[in-house]
């Protein structure tokens, strides 16, 4: 079943400002909160449904890729979640822990202010990634330094709220007694504090630590993509959810394939003499070599086109193109005997330039790449 478009799900336009992201979550939050609609399974998918919309389009980041390729840019998307994606594996206390604030203080994590999850930050690496595995996807195995927790780290009750993780306050009013709930400011609401604290720990009772962690790049993955990998970001303390890993595609610069979105380009020499003679040629393509015919009296600037040899598309399930740009190769340095021999060609009138009128002009040819 395919995902609805994030502006449709909060009812907004493209062009709608921050500000109005933020209303128009809050109204749907608000109309389909738990508390709200207890035991209904249909407002609670609407409820995660507006929060995983609302977490792409209220971050500029996520906002600008989104835009640009849809649900297959996002993690998660199309295949691009290294370890699940927002919607897949986001449940309801990661959506309170998250965008609590957005409810305004009229509901909490569930109905007024409880005690809260609490969840360990994210991390951000770089992978870099050559053509040939962009084309094809792979698989990076890689080390990271997380917080963890200490071997024998321990936490207690919090003493201030007892473990509910909440302070009532109770003020007198023209009205009469008013009794309010917020979150306890000694634990920050989550009910624990640490106790016994290893050295070289925090205080929190987390230490850095290196950990490996396998990556599944999928095929199609390029420049700038994020890929999220759940659950291998630093740990919260005192047995809280632990963070996400996430993962920024960087591309490495080939030294003769270079990438234009799903197309690739690659120049290829010939001398003069296989120019007009004809030949075959072995080339370098991402997916191994192959060899191209060149044809008698091919000119220089020529472009030939391999369908299907470049890079999966993002948003569908074409391939790019392969152009090689053909370049005769002109001697700079010639012998005695070649001199000669190009000189008396010149004398007799032979192998002059005699442009028939149909060769493509620079223009025709750019003309040709993109139809």
């Amino acid at each position: 079943m395919s995902k609805k478009d994030y502006y449709e799900v909060l009812g907004v336009s493209k062009s709608a400002s921050a500000d109005e992201i933020k209303k128009a979550y809050r109204k749907m939050a608000l109309k389909y909160h738990p508390d709200k609609n207890p035991g209904d399974k249909a407002a609670e998918e609407s409820f995660k449904e507006a929060a995983e919309a609302y977490e792409v389009l209220s971050d500029a980041n996520k906002k600008a890729r989104y835009d640009q390729y849809g649900h297959a840019g996002m993690s998660g998307g199309g295949g691009f979640g290294g370890g699940g994606g927002f919607g897949g594996g986001m449940n309801m206390e990661d959506i309170f822990s998250q965008f609590g604030d957005i409810f305004g203080g009229h509901f909490g994590g569930g109905g007024g202010a409880q005690r809260q999850q609490l969840r360990g930050t994210n991390l951000r690496v770089r992978i870099k990634l050559n053509l040939e595995e962009m084309v094809n996807g792979t698989q990076k195995t890689i080390k990271v330094k997380k917080l963890k927790m200490a071997p024998g780290a321990t936490s207690k009750t919090c003493p201030t709220c007892n473990g509910s993780g909440v302070q009532v306050k109770v003020m007198n009013t023209m009205f009469g007694q008013m009794q309010t709930q917020t979150h306890c400011g000694t634990c920050q609401g989550i009910g624990k504090v640490a106790d016994k604290i290893p050295a070289g720990a925090n205080a929190q009772g987390l230490i850095k630590e290196d950990e490996e962690v396998t990556i599944n790049i999928p095929a199609g993955a390029r420049e700038g993509i994020q890929l999220n990998v759940r659950g291998k970001g630093n740990d919260a303390p005192f047995g809280g959810n632990p963070g996400d890993l996430l993962v920024v595609v960087e591309e490495e610069t080939d030294s003769k394939i270079k990438r234009e979105g799903d197309n690739l380009h690659q120049e290829l020499y010939i001398s003069f003499a296989e120019a007009a003679l004809g030949t075959q040629k072995e080339i370098p393509t991402v997916g191994g070599k192959v060899k191209i015919k060149i044809d008698a009296g091919t000119q220089s600037g020529k472009i030939l086109r391999l369908s299907g040899k470049g890079l999966p598309s993002i948003d569908s399930y074409g391939k790019g193109d392969m152009f090689v740009h053909v370049n005769v190769w002109t001697p700079q340095h010639l012998s005695p005997e070649q001199k000669e021999f190009f000189e008396n060609q010149i004398k007799n009138g032979e192998m002059m330039a005699e442009p028939s009128g149909k060769e493509k002009t620079f223009f025709d040819k750019v003309r040709d790449l993109f139809n």
